[in-house]
């Protein structure tokens, strides 16, 4: 018989009293006192991160591209400061090098240091291969792979100055690129976007090797169908919705939460044995299904 004074859901097993309620609890401050960066975080994808890295306990640094992503930035801010955590907007084009720079050089000066690196911010310019202009190509390499680069290594810069600080992190810093399915899946019609993400799974890889000595961590996250605006047409109807679902085994197609927290893990101790990995959060896309009756 239950102890009147568990509440619902915690038990004794072999004389230890396990406290789901108080687990959780103890996993909504994972990153407490921590700073944190998000690239690209005024809608989808970084915006989920940037809360739930909030939620979590980190302050917040909250990055967005241009005035027209500043509503969705002061939002994103809101949710963080709800959440009981703290943090500032700062406009940057990560694709510039005195930008990216100069965004560091503000977070260092209002927070002396930063812990949490995601290297999110990214965007599409589709066409085919033939069709493709040189400005499309640039563009989406400066800003998915050059970007990560130099935010990149403006935080491993900083995490090898300062070095693991006791009672903070394991680690001297985490850095987590944003990469893609299409880091292994060819995409006719994207070339420049999937060259872009297959150039960040070995810039990843590539840091983490030289950096794993420092007790720097650097990851990949590499979601599968998101349901955000940049791919709105593929899920916004039924129709579109039930095609999308041919390639994801798992039944649903991905909202940004689930990449959210799956960041949040790679930010914390409890993956400090974790580096130079990409994890999937793809539903089963790259398990190919196509192939699954047809083998």
């Amino acid at each position: 018989m239950k102890a009147p004074w568990l509440h619902h859901g915690a038990f004794f097993f072999a004389g230890i009293l396990f406290d789901p309620l108080e687990e959780n609890l103890a996993m909504g401050k994972l990153l407490d006192g921590q700073i944190a960066l998000v690239t690209g975080s005024s809608s989808g994808i970084g915006a989920a991160i940037a809360i739930a890295l909030g939620e979590a306990g980190a302050k917040v640094v909250v990055n967005h591209h241009s005035d027209k992503s500043l509503n969705g930035a002061e939002e994103v801010l809101e949710k963080i400061k709800a959440a009981g955590s703290d943090g500032f907007i700062r406009q940057c084009d990560i694709s510039k090098e005195e930008e990216v720079r100069a965004m560091f050089a503000e977070i260092f000066s209002r927070y002396g240091t930063v812990d949490i690196v995601v290297a999110n911010a990214g965007i599409q310019q589709d066409a085919s291969l033939l069709d493709m202009t040189l400005e499309q190509w640039n563009k989406v390499i400066s800003t998915n792979l050059t970007g990560q680069f130099l935010c990149a290594r403006e935080a491993a810069r900083e995490f090898k100055r300062r070095g693991v600080v006791e009672g903070r992190s394991r680690a001297a810093g985490k850095i987590i690129c944003m990469s893609s399915v299409h880091e292994v899946i060819p995409w006719s019609g994207h070339v420049n976007y999937a060259a872009s993400k297959g150039g960040v799974k070995l810039l990843m890889q590539s840091m983490a090797q030289e950096l794993a000595p420092y007790k720097i961590r650097v990851n990949s996250l590499a979601p599968g169908a998101i349901k955000t605006r940049i791919n709105e047409d593929a899920w916004d109807t039924p129709e579109d919705e039930k095609k999308l679902l041919e390639l994801i085994p798992y039944g649903r197609v991905g909202v940004p939460e689930d990449v959210a927290k799956a960041a949040v893990w790679l930010a914390s101790d409890e993956s400090d044995y974790v580096t130079g990995t990409t994890l999937f959060v793809d539903g089963g896309m790259t398990l190919y299904p196509g192939f699954a009756d047809n083998g």
